[in-house]
């Protein structure tokens, strides 16, 4: 028996050697050596465009079968409720009170007033625009990921094998492949930037580091498959700037870190993120702030005041939302980025849902466990953005410059413009918000208001200097 063991034996540890092999000789010159010098082969777009029509070829299978079987496919999502289009709040009232007349000078209240906010309080129970935002985009067709329709059945043998042989490439194959790129990124980054830190002369530190930086985070990209369209380079950040971003997932730092390096704003952490941190900080100019001295907003804005005005310091990345949305919206920016006397650069990012669900639901799924999720998706494909440099005007406030920033990202995302705040999703609705709607009715009643609505951007921000300090604090919004 020992004969037929041996040779077994030496074939199984040959196979192992030439699979060891031709995977490292694989990484390490289609990957490692493209991220380095920061070159493409364009195999990863080829491979978004056989996704594409295969995705296609799916469609029309499972389209086909639903047909034959007189099933619906697909749930139409046209909205729960049928809204009014927006009108002024005098308008709604006289059309409920059935009289057309001018307001009168006199306060009056009638009760069929009651069912006009009956209605408003419905809608918003059934179909507010704030939570939507914080659960998955809708698809309307199946990337053929399984979590992305649950109303998919089985239509036909050939879709089935394909659907099979999808699972077994994106967790036997993409899966162990994304894991060892983003623990080489990951340890790259941190071994070098230590090291660098040891190096004397500042400058050529710096110049290291950005080198540095840039190759890891393209390593981190690949281990996404990440497919990235960059728009109008020439508005790429510059020192001594803040780049202001909407948020939809924590890879939106790589996305853009990718084709630039900026200065991160954030919380000490402990574990292996402290680790990254306190390496990073080794070799460039990042901004990390102790637990105590987050709530000193003035110790904030000074740091990020000195650190723009070196103009020889990287620009600094914030995004102003303070949580991650859908990527259908942007909701309300916080002022503290706004205050800073600097330029703004805005940048609009826009995911493809077809490929994978980029978004980060922090309140339904780990950090560890959506990098799974999103490296046993098929692939990242995003559109990012650079909007001409902004300034603030003369006479316009920090929170009237947020807004503009903020309308100036959703228009060239293709984006929602909201003006509520994310935070929202964790936090009760303030009593300013209500105090607000409550002042315009009387207003209505007064005759001291023509046009407006509930709907309103009313930005309370401005009515409110006593809200808490998370809206004026720059290192809540990482």
């Amino acid at each position: 028996m020992a004969w037929f063991t041996i040779p077994v034996e030496n074939l199984m540890c040959r196979c192992l050697c030439i699979f060891i092999t031709v995977w490292l000789t694989l990484l390490i010159v289609f990957i490692m050596v493209p991220a380095v010098l920061g070159i493409s082969f364009g195999i990863r777009r080829l491979y978004m465009r056989t996704l594409l029509k295969i995705f296609e070829w799916a469609t029309s299978q499972m389209e086909m079968g639903a047909k034959e079987k007189n099933q619906q496919l697909y749930n139409p999502c046209n909205g729960i409720i049928a809204k009014k289009p927006p009108t002024s709040l005098q308008q709604d009232l006289q059309e409920l009170r059935g009289s057309a007349s001018c307001p009168r000078s006199e306060p009056q209240f009638e009760m069929a007033d009651i069912f006009f906010f009956c209605r408003r309080g419905v809608e918003s129970i059934l179909d507010d625009e704030v939570t939507k935002r914080f659960s998955s985009q809708e698809l309307d067709s199946w990337n053929l990921l399984t979590r992305s329709n649950y109303n998919v059945r089985h239509i036909s043998l050939r879709l089935t094998v394909i659907w099979g042989l999808g699972v077994l490439v994106r967790y036997g194959v993409l899966l162990p492949l994304r894991v060892t790129l983003a623990v080489t990124g990951i340890g790259l980054l941190v071994v070098l930037t230590t090291l660098l830190g040891f190096l004397p002369n500042r400058e050529l530190r710096f110049s290291l580091s950005e080198k540095i930086h840039l190759m890891c985070h393209r390593i981190c990209v690949r281990a996404l498959t990440a497919i990235i369209t960059y728009h109008n380079r020439e508005n790429k950040p510059k020192n001594g700037g803040i780049c202001v971003s909407n948020h939809t997932t924590p890879i939106d730092v790589i996305i853009l870190a990718n084709d630039g390096c900026y200065s991160m704003v954030g919380q000490v952490h402990g574990g292996l993120m402290g680790m990254i941190q306190r390496a990073m900080v080794k070799s460039s100019p990042h901004i990390w702030f102790e637990r105590s001295e987050v709530k000193d907003r003035h110790l904030v804005a000074k740091r990020l005041s000195d650190h723009v005005a070196d103009k020889t310091k990287q620009p600094i990345l914030i995004f102003p939302e303070g949580t991650c949305i859908n990527n259908t919206s942007v909701m309300m920016f916080k002022k503290g980025s706004f205050e800073i006397a600097c330029t703004v650069y805005p940048v609009a990012i826009k995911y493809d849902p077809r490929f994978g669900d980029a978004f980060w639901n922090s309140s339904k799924f780990g950090m560890v466990y959506y990098l799974l999720r999103m490296m046993s998706s098929w692939a990242v494909v995003c559109s990012v953005w650079y909007l001409p440099p902004m300034n603030r005007e003369e006479g316009e406030d920090a929170v009237q410059f947020a807004n503009r920033v903020k309308a100036a990202i959703a228009a060239q995302g293709g984006l929602v413009d909201l003006i509520w705040d994310g935070g929202l999703k964790r936090a009760k609705v303030k009593d300013a918000f209500k105090e607000e709607q409550q002042n315009l009715y009387s207003k209505v009643l007064l005759g001291e208001q023509d046009e407006g609505d509930l709907g309103d951007d009313q930005h309370l921000e401005d009515e409110n200097p006593e809200e808490d300090e998370r809206n004026q604090d720059p290192t809540k919004e990482q």
